[in-house]
């Protein structure tokens, strides 16, 4: 057992557990962890509950060091860490709070299709998939660009895919940040994270990025499911991916340049792993511009992605991807730092959210909502391992209120890849797949047994979580029908 195992928690409620500030001093803040018991005992296997505390350390912090149900060990912060610091009392951004893939997310689309109407056509349309949309380690797509059109796609995101035909102003405008961050600055990004990016526009990637097939299996909410425009039995399409090697080279030149940033501003951190600058200093502000870079990058890659997919559709039922009602749901980033407006101590103040493995979860009536999406809240998109399920929720006014607009990501790892690789035989993983009537393609067969469900928590246990605590409510329940890894 692990160092974790002795992190003093203390039970809020059912859902929520205090790590005092009294474990280390230096403490700004407590943290809290937003798990059940059961999800408590993973959480305590690793070092994660550790690197809340760690976390709790950094100048400016408000309110507390946050977990999500989906928590696991990472880099600096856990995965499934959210802080907000507040910029104008000293508060700091930190690379490890955003992560290697910056704006790794995940898209969601419906389609007019039953499940009736494809079941005989999901292995072709896998291989059709898998055929189309390069995947992999270092995979390289056919969306070429040249060093100008790559800043281009630096600085427009979405909008650069959506002007070259690979989508339309609707795909925008469901996109969070309408598919581009403004500041990014291409000035701070290396030439070695150019030459990492120039190849890999339109590419899904490896280890847990996805495109999958699903069929909706529950309905949550029948208000909102009408608002949306879901139904059960319906099928819906999940890319997850993000900046390629592109935002880890963004992830990794910054890591190691803010490492002298500890000293020149005094910052005292149990773990040089939360390397990190004011928000307002030379270095805070070139990382941010680097990483939003990257996290329009990410944003102009899954919309290309998308393209694809609609292509793949288009020739498998010669139909156009309009008639057959392949409109994007949303498009969330799961690993960002975002500069924010909340209310803290009754004041209004502006904040630098980091969220690293979660995702934004802002409420009804939000400005930052589209039009559509005013009434219900923001779109939440959790996927789930390939075996299992994902989710739609919304977010809620609790999120704004008590976790800076954020949620859960995912199912949250328990196994690591070499760990799964180890313990799971692929033949029978893949038997056990067939019998749920879930067809797998990747480029390697090691893939499939790192992403196995064994190595991941029960999204269906996170998300209950999640939802119970009120800081986002279920809409409805995808399991997949077909599933192409990297």
């Amino acid at each position: 057992m692990s160092d974790a195992i002795q992190v003093p928690l203390e039970k809020i409620d059912d859902y929520r557990w205090r790590i005092p500030r009294s474990y280390k001093p230096g403490m700004r803040v407590p943290g809290i962890i937003y798990a059940d018991e059961k999800l408590l005992k993973d959480i305590r296997q690793d070092k994660a509950a550790e690197q809340v505390a760690n976390v709790a350390f950094l100048p400016g912090i408000v309110n507390a060091s946050l977990a999500m149900p989906d928590i696991h060990w990472g880099y600096g912060f856990p995965i499934g860490g959210v802080a907000a610091t507040d910029p104008e009392n000293g508060g700091v951004i930190s690379p490890g709070g955003v992560g290697f893939d910056i704006n790794c997310g995940v898209r969601l689309l419906k389609t007019n299709f039953q499940y009736e109407d494809i079941k005989d056509k999901i292995r072709d349309l896998v291989y059709a998939l898998f055929n189309d949309v390069p995947s992999g380690v270092g995979s390289k797509g056919d969306i070429r660009v040249s060093a100008k059109e790559e800043k281009e796609i630096l600085l427009k995101g979405s909008k650069w895919a959506v002007e070259k035909g690979y989508g339309t102003q609707d795909d925008l405008e469901c996109t969070e940040e309408n598919g581009a961050i403004t500041g990014a600055d291409p000035a701070a990004v290396s030439d070695r994270a150019y030459e990492r990016g120039k190849a890999q526009s339109g590419t899904l990637g490896s280890g847990n990025h996805f495109l999958e097939i699903q069929v909706i299996d529950q309905l949550y909410d029948r208000d909102l499911c009408d608002e949306f425009g879901l139904d059960l039995g319906q099928i819906t399409i999940m890319i997850h991916s993000g900046s390629r090697g592109f935002g880890y080279q963004v992830c990794d030149d910054y890591t190691r340049s803010m490492m002298h940033c500890l000293q020149k501003y005094n910052i005292n951190v149990p773990d040089r792993q939360l390397a990190s600058a004011p928000v307002n200093s030379p270095e805070g502000k070139a990382y941010l511009g680097a990483m939003k870079c990257a996290a329009n990058y990410a944003w102009a890659n899954r919309q290309c992605l998308m393209h694809l997919t609609r292509q793949s559709f288009e020739r498998i039922f010669n139909l156009s991807w309009q008639k057959m009602g392949m409109n994007l749901i949303y498009d969330v980033a799961h690993n960002i730092a975002k500069i924010e407006k909340y209310v803290v101590d009754g004041k209004e103040k502006t904040l630098c959210v980091h969220r690293k493995g979660a995702t934004r979860a802002f409420g009804p009536g939000h400005p930052a909502l589209p039009e559509r999406y005013k009434k219900t809240g923001q779109p939440v998109i959790i996927p789930g391992d390939m075996g299992r399920n994902s989710y739609l929720l919304v977010g809620t006014q609790k999120a704004m209120e008590e976790t800076f607009g954020s949620t859960c990501h995912g199912a949250g790892r328990v196994k690591s890849r070499t760990a799964a690789t180890k313990s799971i035989k692929l033949d029978t993983l893949l038997k056990e797949l067939e019998s749920k009537g879930i067809i797998v393609k990747a480029s390697g067969r090691g893939t499939i047994v790192e992403e196995a469900p064994q190595a991941y928590k029960d999204v269906n246990e996170v998300v209950d979580v999640v939802h119970n605590v009120g800081i986002s409510k279920r809409v409805c329940r995808m399991r997949p029908l077909g599933v192409i890894k990297g």
